[in-house]
């Protein structure tokens, strides 16, 4: 039987599965509207796709290494509570084993690549969504590599609340890329060195910079010298090198880097959750939502 689009619209509608999904049950069930629906359950997707629209803010970070390659990933639930599950613990690391071997190019390909099992990543997700009970979602990830002489700095704050991954060129001391990832987690900042920052955003501080001046009554001609004196603190905020080592003061990551004959090649920082709108639940609901799974 012919599968039309209207079909798959109708799929979808009573379902709210992906459109390839519902393709692919009407195609297995010969068109059959009701036992395409069955099969979308019975396969988790249904049940899946109805916490579509909730709110999955919270998660963890988490980081493999292996020889010169390493993944830092962020994978999302609904609630801490389930970030501490082994179910989800397990579906995490699954997934870095995952995408460090294949290198999808982004989330949305993963999500269409077979695993060794021979499950789509998609359906895999799915199927931990169904026993899990919570909305899941692959958000991020990003690769890196090294080279032999080379060191990967790897570090996970508060169980993977936070997730920092920095590649040291020019030494093989992993603990000192290690510190390196510490001071990123506590510090945040967004750049390795100056030459990194665009000049526009410069720009657009300066004159941010210029007009606070201005308005506190600076005189003109001494305006422009406090401008490029802010902006010195400015670089201080955003770049790695420049900043205060949070395990020594006195000295700059770049002095401590410098140290080991290395230089900061480059880092990612996730942080769970970080530019997702939450929903304003209170503790004890969400105590009692876990309670009620059970």
């Amino acid at each position: 039987m012919a599968i039309t689009a209207q079909m798959v619209k109708e799929l979808r509608e009573k379902t709210g599965a992906g459109m390839m999904d519902c393709k692919k049950a009407l195609t297995e069930t010969d068109g059959d509207m009701e036992k395409a629906i069955d099969y979308l359950r019975e396969k988790g997707i249904a049940k899946a796709a109805k916490k579509a629209d909730r709110v999955a803010a919270e998660g963890s970070a988490y980081i493999l290494v292996e020889g010169n390659e390493a993944v830092i990933l962020e994978v999302n639930s609904e609630t801490d509570f389930v970030a501490k599950n082994e179910g989800f613990q397990l579906l995490v690391k699954e997934l870095a084993a995952h995408l460090l071997a294949k290198k999808p190019a982004s989330a949305e390909e993963a999500l269409q690549q077979t695993m060794d099992n021979g499950t789509k990543v998609e359906e895999y997700i799915n199927a931990a969504i169904s026993k899990i009970g919570e909305k899941l979602t692959l958000r991020r990830f990003e690769v890196l590599t090294k080279g032999d002489s080379d060191a990967f700095g790897a570090y996970l704050h508060m169980g993977g609340r936070i997730g920092v991954l920095t590649v040291l060129e020019g030494t093989t001391d992993a603990d000192a890329a290690k510190d390196v990832s510490m001071h990123i987690a506590a510090i945040k900042p967004k750049y390795v060195s100056r030459d990194q920052v665009s000049s526009d955003e410069i720009e657009r501080e300066r004159e941010v910079l210029t007009q606070q001046a201005l308005n506190e009554g600076k005189p003109e001609k001494i305006v422009a010298k406090m401008v490029e004196g802010r902006i010195g603190k400015f670089y201080e905020e955003i770049c790695v090198v420049d900043q205060s080592f949070v395990k020594n003061p006195d000295q700059k990551v770049g002095e401590f880097v410098k140290s080991k004959g290395a230089t900061i090649k480059n880092f990612v920082r996730f942080e769970v959750g970080e530019g997702i709108e939450k929903r304003q639940d209170n503790f004890a609901e969400e105590v009692m939502s876990q309670v009620n799974k059970n």
